[in-house]
């Protein structure tokens, strides 16, 4: 039997598993509390800020210095996958993740805080990518895109729903078990993943981890992220700003010639050349940056501007949990009926008309009832872009293109947060309410800008054969 043929046979065992849909549900738990850990933060930010008497651009850093190192070395986590098994990944990612958030909760410095952010970055960015491989070679054909939709319906209402819990431990016990609740669930997932999951040899032998590609990437990143969290102090036609956008573009292209001529690269930069996965790309990006933007927005203006409390403040984003979840699991049910690109341009649209409402009335109800509104649009984009980038790879690359998913999903997260506090800049630093409104003034027309590019980016449904 040839190489290709194990291969075949391997994929063809697992996507058959029975245990698959258990497995699912750990995995999904798992996400879950990757991506809990953006959003619950965001709540306790304004305690950590009093606590630990944080700056505007600190607190910015304390979202972006783990969705920066989780987006960074995500691809690297996605080859690690594919080179030495998803499980031994997935299991690694937890154990680091579940020791930081230890770590983490048990600082008691801006410093120690942001480097356990780091650390907890680096365990989800092995953790995130494998975990997707995995379901990914688990199932097949429409289990497949089933399957994907309850990933996606996770992420997305994972998000809302963090800031709801993270208002009930920030009034109760504090915000440090906003970290401390990750290791018993933590401890819990591994032993059952290492119980369940099917040990799988890595699928392409012989290759070696692009290291420096890694760090070119992330390098990048952080300096575009750098840029636009100064923005808010420099200006965003300052020449700082330019030169650090400027740099960061350099280190873009540095890094893409580098995956060009490394014998064992980080990725293919032809996969981005496929239409599904540039597509997938983008919606992935701007569902998150509009996603975090909004938590970011929403909670500073109801406990700053407003005076409530971090569980009141919670409370009033369980409606964009909920909305976020229904929007993705009928889009997951509706993907095949009507096509990615009518589910992707809807999306972004009825997101853009949420935002709109507060951009237009800034007061509770507007704010509480457009972001519920933009959670659906969002939690649709979610499924459209899983569904469009990973529908039809290869098993053999599952782990590298769910990595390149993930990646963009984390730069989302990292840009939204710095975007959205230099916008904001005057109202989170200030009395003035001029910082919010202009804040979702911006991500209502990034909103409805990206509508236009999906309309013509992404794939129609393919016409059935005669």
């Amino acid at each position: 039997m040839t190489t290709n043929e194990t291969r075949a046979a391997a994929e063809r065992q697992a996507a058959g598993h029975p245990l698959r849909w258990r497995i699912l549900g750990f995995l999904g738990v798992a996400q879950l509390m990757l991506i809990l850990d953006v959003t619950v933060v965001a709540i306790a930010l304004p305690n950590i800020e009093t606590d630990l008497g944080l700056s505007r651009a600190a607190l910015a850093w304390m979202v972006s210095a783990y969705t920066l190192t989780f987006g960074g070395l995500m691809l690297l986590g996605g080859r690690l996958a594919d080179l030495v098994g998803a499980k031994r990944v997935v299991l690694a990612g937890l154990v680091i993740f579940t020791a930081a958030s230890l770590l983490t909760g048990l600082a008691d410095s801006s410093a120690l805080l942001l480097g356990g952010r780091v650390a907890q970055g680096v365990g989800a960015a092995l953790l995130s990518p494998a975990a997707l491989s995995l379901v990914v070679t688990l199932f097949d054909g429409e289990e497949r895109n089933k399957a994907l939709g309850v990933w996606s319906a996770l992420g997305g209402g994972g998000a809302a729903l963090g800031l709801l819990v993270g208002g009930l431990l920030v009034a109760g016990p504090g915000w440090p078990w906003v970290f401390y609740v990750n290791v018993p669930i933590g401890v819990v997932i591994v032993v059952a993943l290492a119980l369940l999951v099917p040990d799988r040899r890595g699928t392409v032998p012989g290759a070696r981890l692009d290291v420096l590609g890694a760090l070119l990437v992330t390098a990048s990143s952080g300096t575009l992220i750098y840029a636009l969290i100064n923005a808010g102090e420099d200006g965003w036609l300052a020449p700082t700003t330019g030169w650090f956008v400027l740099l960061a573009a350099v280190g873009y292209v540095a890094f893409v010639l580098w995956q060009r001529s490394a014998r064992s690269p980080l990725m293919d930069v032809a996969l981005l050349a496929r239409r599904p996965v540039a597509t997938g790309t983008f919606l992935i990006l701007m569902a998150t940056v509009l996603m975090i933007a909004v938590f970011f927005l929403g909670t500073f203006y109801f406990q700053h501007a407003r005076g409530y409390g971090a569980l009141q403040t919670g409370l009033l984003f369980l409606p964009v949990a909920l909305a976020t979840m229904l929007g993705a699991n009928l889009t997951g049910r509706a993907i095949a009926r009507l096509g990615a690109r009518t589910l992707a341009v809807a999306g972004l649209l009825t997101a853009a008309a949420g935002l709109a409402l507060p951009a237009l009335w800034l007061n509770p109800v507007a704010v509480t009832v457009g972001v519920a509104v933009a959670g659906a649009g969002t939690g649709a984009l979610f499924v459209v872009a899983s569904a469009t980038a990973l529908g039809q790879v290869a098993p053999h690359e599952a782990g590298v293109a769910s990595g390149l998913v993930s990646t963009f999903h984390e730069f989302g997260a990292s840009i939204g947060a710095a975007v959205v506090s230099s916008v904001a800049a005057a109202s989170l630093v200030g009395d003035t309410l001029t910082g919010f409104t202009n804040g979702f003034v911006v991500i209502a027309a990034a909103a409805g800008g990206s509508a236009l590019v999906a309309a013509l980016l992404t794939p129609g449904r393919p016409r059935p054969a005669r």
